[in-house]
């Protein structure tokens, strides 16, 4: 299997005090922005509380629906994070530098939501494609990660090359499909654009099961060429 051992300044183990600090900086940054969409939501007036129906139609229907989505999306993007850095057998000073611009675009996703989720601005097909922008800019921004703390060396057993690749093309099904919302809002208006998000629910699983069939596929050639040479 093909490695990386990209010459890096510093570098910290997974059992250095600077290694544990760095973790617990990035899980505090994404427990932050899951806390920030809560601002979101602004109480009704007194008068909408009178009946469930009434309460529900005030605007708050568009703000709960806007944290329910950004916070799955940003529990997503920390469950990934975890599951990445659960491979590195470090971090080097270019990994943790990587890990702050994907955090940015993280907690940048509270303001966005706050476009799709306001009464006044959640049918402006802008809000759509700040937000979708900002979910395309945070993903793509964790494969830089992953590829950077390979490049230094920081993955405990990579795999090949070509499996990387595989993975990288699965991972883009959800920006393309966020991206992709944004002449759907221009075109025929930001509730059509929202829906369509909801192909991540399809494409998501059956890309993911592809990508992982693929994978072995090339893990398997691999070993046998190894046992081979």
């Amino acid at each position: 299997m093909g490695t990386d051992r990209g010459a890096s300044a510093e570098e910290y183990g997974r059992d250095s005090v600077e290694f544990s600090r760095a973790i617990a900086f990035f899980d505090a940054v994404y427990a932050f922005a899951v806390t920030l969409l809560v601002v979101n939501i602004d109480p009704p007036a007194a008068s909408d509380w009178t009946s469930l129906s009434k309460l529900m139609t005030s605007g708050l229907e568009w703000q709960l629906l806007g944290f329910g989505i950004s916070f799955v999306v940003i529990a997503v993007f920390w469950r990934v994070n975890h599951r990445l850095v659960a491979g590195f057998r470090g971090f080097s000073s270019a990994t943790i530098v990587a890990n702050l611009v994907a955090i940015a675009f993280v907690v940048l996703i509270p303001f966005t939501t706050q476009g799709i989720a306001d009464l006044e601005t959640s049918a402006e097909p802008l809000a759509i494609a700040l937000y979708a922008v900002n979910i395309s800019c945070a993903v793509l921004a964790q494969s830089v990660v992953f590829y950077v703390a390979r490049h230094d060396g920081m993955i405990a057993d990579p795999l090949p090359r070509r499996a990387d690749h595989i993975r990288f093309l699965n991972t883009l099904t959800t920006p393309a499909v966020f991206l992709l919302s944004i002449p759907i809002a221009y075109t025929w208006g930001a509730d059509a654009a929202r829906w369509s998000w909801a192909l991540l629910f399809v494409i998501g699983p059956l890309s993911g099961s592809l990508s992982e069939r693929a994978v072995a596929r090339v893990v398997a050639e691999s070993a046998t060429k190894s046992e081979r040479s």
